[in-house]
């Protein structure tokens, strides 16, 4: 029995009637268009690997937009959450 191995999908040849295999290409790849600029789109990988992919793809293509973006969101959400909890923001402030 194979309880602790993972179930393999099954592969069929399948072939589209009216698929023109010349120039297209494959039709049931599903790609994104900036994947082949992107390191972190690929191979499945371990954690660590993931993370330093996404790292070194976050340094080497700075933008100032988007950094000024992602530092908004970031805020809000910070404020939205001590909103919740209740948290006095007077302490910051002085008299």
């Amino acid at each position: 029995m194979g309880i602790l191995k993972q179930r393999k999908n099954k592969k069929f040849s399948y072939t589209p009637r009216y698929f023109d295999d010349k120039g297209a290409g494959n039709p049931f790849e599903i790609k994104h268009k900036f994947d082949e600029y992107r390191k972190t789109v690929g191979a499945n990988t371990g954690f660590k690997t993931k993370l330093n992919n996404a790292l070194d793809d976050f340094k080497n293509n700075r933008d100032q937009q988007t950094d000024r973006r992602i530092l908004i969101i970031v805020a809000v959400l910070v404020l939205i959450f001590l909103f919740i909890i209740d948290f006095d923001l007077t302490i910051f402030f002085s008299k």
